[in-house]
């Protein structure tokens, strides 16, 4: 079973707003065992519309399309598709009503204009809006089934919860789709891809491996598309459990797990302690672990001694430290992380000094240049990464790297 999500509107074409309906929606449909072949947006004309309409009855048995359904002249989705489907238009009391109310108790005025919205095409199902003014369409033809919904996201949600998937599950026999997403950290994706090759070359044919890389982590997701679901599930989990075997020392977790929960994890487990010093990265380390509950339990202190003066004045970082090897150097980046884990006492210290662009690199010191250190109760351990070219990049580069480090220096 395949489906289409067609999303409208000029303001999504022209990126004044992001389209978050296409996501929800396939989101819906996953869990139902509806693959999502294709996603598109569209412009708001009737020709835009039709083709698009006529296109993904093609390949799919359901489309859905969101937005155009309010009572302004540029709203034309309901007329193109009662044009499309040869349809005339009817006047459904029960929508007039509904939307009556619904302003009434909003003190706006029942004008034309809404009352507009209670005129759908005569060949549709009507799809109850509780929440807003404009009504969802159902309409069957030529074996598909095409749903119309409004462009506000809540309104979308709603219908998609209360209306549309009890319907499509009721209409179609839907055998299930399974994911499940292992997390690791560690290894760059060809490396890892060549560290599994052997696992992945035997897995059942009826189960494909999707590596999804981001910064820090490359997410490994196994799928299977309309099957059995308890037997699948059952399946992925001994293939992952062997695959964990492979790779110990880089698996963080499944699903949403990311390295800095793991690591605060440990820490509150351990009654350990955790100080960061930040210079390239602005406090954005410190901002993953304050942004978890719990986090007061062993979070002391974020620094961001983005100045030289600032790394001596409050870490102690010897001038001359500075002034011999610079301020993106082996030796500043120790001095931070043990500067940092000295004055707030915690068991562990993480430090970053970089070059974050687009100006200040150097021959020897290119832009996304950074050095990190871990201070820990026995030693001090420091690494150079090259975190890319543009600033963003390597910020967010550079924030995964210094906390894969912290975890591998607690794994020890």
């Amino acid at each position: 079973m395949q489906a289409t999500i067609i999303t409208i509107g000029d303001e999504i074409l022209i990126g004044q707003i992001v389209d978050t309906n296409s996501v929800s929606i396939a989101k819906h449909l996953n869990q139902a065992g509806i693959v999502v072949r294709e996603k598109c947006s569209i412009g708001d004309t009737a020709e835009a519309i039709r083709e698009g309409v006529l296109r993904a009855m093609q390949s799919s048995q359901v489309v859905i399309l969101t937005g155009g359904l309010g009572p302004t002249k540029d709203d034309i989705t309901k007329h193109t598709l009662a044009a499309l489907f040869h349809s005339t238009m009817r006047y459904d009391e029960a929508v007039a009503i509904h939307v009556e109310q619904m302003l009434t108790a909003r003190g706006i005025e029942f004008n034309e204009l809404n009352r507009s919205q209670a005129e759908v095409p005569s060949c549709c199902t009507v799809l109850h809006n509780a929440h807003g003014t404009a009504p969802g369409m159902w309409f069957e033809e030529q074996g598909c089934v095409v749903i119309s919904l409004p462009g506000v996201p809540f309104e979308m949600e709603h219908l998609m919860q209360d209306e549309v998937m009890p319907r499509l599950k009721a209409h179609f026999a839907l055998r299930q789709i399974v994911h499940r997403t292992l997390i690791t950290a560690g290894l760059a994706e060809s490396i890892l891809a060549k560290r599994i090759e052997a696992w992945e070359e035997a897995l059942p044919d009826y189960l494909k491996l999707a590596y999804l890389p981001s910064a820090g982590i490359v997410r490994l997701r196994l799928s299977a598309y309309e099957v059995e679901g308890a037997r699948v599930a059952e399946e992925i989990a001994a293939q992952f459990a062997a695959l964990q075997q492979l790779i110990p020392d880089y698996v963080v977790g499944f699903e949403t797990a990311t390295v800095e929960e793991q690591v605060h994890q440990w820490l509150i487990e351990r009654g350990e302690t955790l100080a960061v010093t930040e210079s390239c990265t602005g406090g954005k380390i410190a901002s993953k672990f304050t942004a978890m509950a719990g986090a007061s339990a062993y979070f002391l202190a974020g620094l961001t001694t983005y100045s030289n003066e600032a790394k001596t004045a409050l870490l102690g970082v010897d001038p001359a430290t500075i002034a011999t090897h610079g301020a993106v150097s082996e030796e500043t980046a120790r001095a931070m992380a043990e500067g940092a884990r000295r004055v707030t006492g915690a068991n562990y210290a993480v430090a970053t000094t970089g070059i974050a662009g687009p100006t200040g690199g150097s021959p020897e010191k290119p832009v996304g240049t950074v050095w990190f250190a871990v201070a820990t109760p026995e030693k001090t351990v420091a690494a150079r990464h090259l975190c890319g070219t543009d600033r963003g990049q390597v910020i967010d580069r550079a924030t995964a790297y210094a906390i894969r480090m912290l975890r591998d220096e607690m794994k020890r």
